[in-house]
């Protein structure tokens, strides 16, 4: 009579066999992941280099052109005739500091308020002033520059620096309105109940709470539609027209820095390119000042909050 010997159960060598499989294959597959996300790293490098190549080209073209241009009589001195060298851009910096100031004082609270309206209330008419704000911030600009002439140049029957403020809080509106909503969208919720279980107000905890959580945000996003808008010439072209004299007026029509760009860079004259170039130059600096200034108080605003 013989006796057959029984093999080990199989379930019991499973589990071992099966972290022992796993590890042969992941060393077997370890070079090939390896080399894999090195490719990977190195395409993604190379394509964030190709997408740095037209903004270096266009900042070194611009600085080599311009750079010939600056000095403090540039800055300090009115305009001259396009034949005669060593005018300034005085009238076009106080001008584009006006439209561009006036424009804020438009944009800035219609769009905070609208944020509120939107964070606040849900509804058809929300998703409605959501979807308009969407819309109008791919409206081409000299749509806007058309509308504004429509609406305030034909009425007034003359170009103010005034009409070219309204084109640009037009075009600054929608960014102010969705920048802002985003902010008040990052405060906690906890925050909000909070302070509306201990009896305040609604319009408290947006002012008290909201509003001071999300102003770090809220100033970036302002900002930024400020350099959005600067640099803009089309709404600025059926509005504000340009002007050769110096004034502080926004009733009457005034210079900005976009239109002397425009101006003289369409002259045949050197000095005129020279001071296209020129102004051109002040400009890039101006939104790369706007820029570094909107993170910078992100950044400190946000290291407050916490």
């Amino acid at each position: 009579m013989s006796i057959t010997v029984l093999e080990p159960v199989r379930e019991l060598r499973t589990p071992g066999l099966a972290r022992g499989t796993v590890r042969a294959a992941a060393r077997r597959s370890l070079a090939r992941r390896r080399m894999l996300g090195r490719g990977a790293a190195v395409v993604c490098a190379a394509f964030a280099l190709l997408a740095l190549v037209p903004l270096v080209t266009l900042v070194s073209y611009t600085v080599a052109r311009g750079a010939h241009a600056l000095s403090i009589g540039f800055l300090v001195h009115e305009p001259t005739p396009p034949t005669i060298p060593g005018g300034g851009i005085a009238n076009a910096i106080v001008g584009t500091a006006v439209i561009l100031g006036l424009a804020m004082v438009m944009a800035v609270p219609v769009g905070i308020a609208a944020a509120l309206f939107l964070l606040e209330r849900k509804g058809r008419l929300a998703d409605t002033v959501r979807f308009a704000a969407d819309v109008l911030t791919g409206v081409p600009s000299i749509a806007i520059g058309i509308f504004a002439y429509v609406v305030l140049v034909q009425p007034l029957g003359h170009f103010s620096g005034l009409s070219g403020s309204f084109a640009l809080a037009v075009l600054m509106l929608p960014i102010v309105i969705r920048s802002s909503e985003a902010a008040m969208r990052a405060v906690p919720d906890d925050l909000r109940e909070a302070g509306l279980a201990l009896g305040a107000r609604r319009g408290r905890v947006a002012r008290s709470v909201v509003l001071r959580g999300a102003l770090g945000g809220i100033v970036t996003g302002n900002l930024l539609a400020m350099a959005r808008a600067v640099g803009e010439t089309a709404p600025l072209l059926f509005t504000a027209i340009g002007s050769s004299f110096f004034t502080l007026s926004p009733s009457r029509p005034m210079a900005a820095m976009p239109l002397v760009v425009w101006e003289q860079g369409t002259q045949a004259f050197a000095a005129a390119q020279q001071t296209a170039w020129g102004t051109a130059l002040v400009l890039l600096v101006l939104v790369l000042v706007i820029s570094v200034a909107a993170r910078a108080v992100a950044a400190r605003l946000g290291r407050r909050a916490r």
